[in-house]
């Protein structure tokens, strides 16, 4: 129970809590959908026999692969490795409607579920959250049809069809435009410090849909691919309480400074938890990171999220958005054949992240892709101030890219000038080729 004065996590609560719950994993109400054809026009069909695994998925395209079979994106070694960890324990994130709608029929059948009723999607392009609803409506002086520019698809259409400017990996076509605003806006900044803050991050096993016709055996943090979104002021007490509901040892390690008791190298086996008490410091961006070996494998399954700590008295009031970068090695050569932006590859091609016109928007960009060595993040049409990992209130630098390295983050902050869609994406073509793009659409 958390003591009195406790502000409430974006985690789902424990029980008696009284804290809001984060509506629904980052994962959920994500379909599989069809497959592509092959890069070379062919169909290679079912015929793989002579052929490597990777000449299998070159020839045949991300979703021809999948479509091949599980076995050649190694989603049944998967499944047979992990049958346990779901066994016997329901997550709590997973009720109702969000826990199966992320899998076609074939997907559930083979996983032992049925899948609840599908739900509607009745948007067509992301928006902020209520408290800022303001960036919903054209900016004063924006005309309609420029608004309407500006969060319309590449191609004209608000389906998310790739068009011209497209990558080659497309979200899953059942894509809620809200799907991931847990994940992509954070709680705001409350003004308060000194107070303690409990977060649930309970480790669960779940599919994960996370590119069109891709699906795979994520492990999470509170049902999410990236876990929820952690935020406190420089000084506050955070309690993370973390349960392993999985058939693996699992952990959370926090970066940032803290008491070395707590740092979150120790493996916490299946069905034990351990509660992570540390002090909030120093202001900035923060990744949180499951810390178990094979590491690599850990974090690349989704056992990452973003956790921000303020400085006292809180940044200048803009627009913000969470974009913490990670990869999916399908095949399990060591190589992502996804990546994603928010657990989700093309998402923000397919719905662009709307902002008004010459607001300040502060974006928190994590990089925790693994088997990349290297990424980035560039803004197409302007430059921003960079803050590297957040611990300065005095930029950087004034630039339009950011090399980042594995754990590396940054806070970019900009104003879009005029009405449109502002790209953004790793400079590195293959990353952003593999799902890693989208817009920022000026209203």
């Amino acid at each position: 129970m958390p003591a009195a004065g406790d502000t409430p996590g974006t985690g789902p609560p424990a029980d008696g809590d009284g804290a809001s719950g984060m509506a629904g994993g980052a994962g959920d109400g994500v379909a599989g959908g069809g497959g592509d054809s092959a890069p070379d026009g062919h169909s290679d069909g079912h015929a793989t026999s002579g052929l490597s695994r990777r000449e299998v998925l070159r020839r045949a395209g991300l979703a021809g692969a999948v479509t091949l079979g599980g076995v050649v994106l190694g989603r049944d070694a998967l499944a047979a490795r992990d049958a346990g960890a779901a066994a016997g324990y329901a997550n709590p994130s997973a009720s109702g409607a969000g826990a199966w709608s992320g899998l076609r029929a074939g997907d559930v059948a083979a996983a032992g579920g049925q899948p609840p009723p599908t739900l509607a999607c009745s948007l067509t392009d992301r928006g902020t959250p209520a408290a800022s609803a303001a960036s919903a409506a054209p900016a004063a002086g924006v005309t309609a049809d420029a608004a309407e520019s500006a969060v319309a698809s590449p191609t004209g259409g608000h389906h998310g069809h790739q068009g011209q400017y497209g990558h080659g990996v497309a979200a899953p076509t059942s894509l809620r435009a809200d799907h991931l605003d847990a994940v992509t806006y954070p709680p705001p900044f409350d003004g308060r410090q000194g107070v303690t803050r409990t977060y649930d991050l309970p480790v669960t096993a779940r599919h994960h849909a996370v590119a069109e016709g891709a699906v795979v055996e994520a492990w999470t943090y509170a049902g999410s691919v990236p876990g929820p979104i952690i935020r406190a002021t420089e000084g506050d007490r955070l309690r993370i309480r973390m349960q392993n509901h999985t058939s693996h040892a699992h952990n959370v390690h926090l970066h940032g400074r803290h008491d070395p008791a707590m740092d979150g190298w120790e493996p916490i086996p299946p069905g034990a938890g351990f509660t992570y008490e540390v002090t909030a410091a120093p202001f900035g961006l923060h990744p949180y990171h499951c810390h178990t070996a094979p590491i690599a494998e850990h974090i690349a399954r989704g056992l990452y999220g973003a956790m921000i700590i303020d400085p006292p008295g809180g940044r200048p009031p803009a627009h913000e958005v969470v974009l913490v970068l990670g990869g999916f090695d399908l095949d399990g050569d060591g190589r992502n054949e996804v990546v994603a932006f928010n657990g989700v590859a093309g998402a923000y091609h397919r719905f662009p992240i709307r902002v008004p016109v010459g607001a300040l928007v502060r974006v928190y960009v994590v990089n925790l892709l693994e088997h990349d060595p290297i990424a980035s993040f560039h803004l197409h049409a302007q430059t921003f101030d960079l803050y590297r990992s957040g611990t300065s209130l005095t930029p950087d630098e004034h630039t339009d890219v950011v090399a980042l390295t594995q754990g590396e983050r940054a806070i970019v902050e900009f104003r879009l000038p005029e009405p449109g869609r502002y790209m953004f994406h790793p400079h590195q073509s293959r990353l952003a080729a593999l799902g890693a793009m989208g817009w920022f659409a000026a209203v």
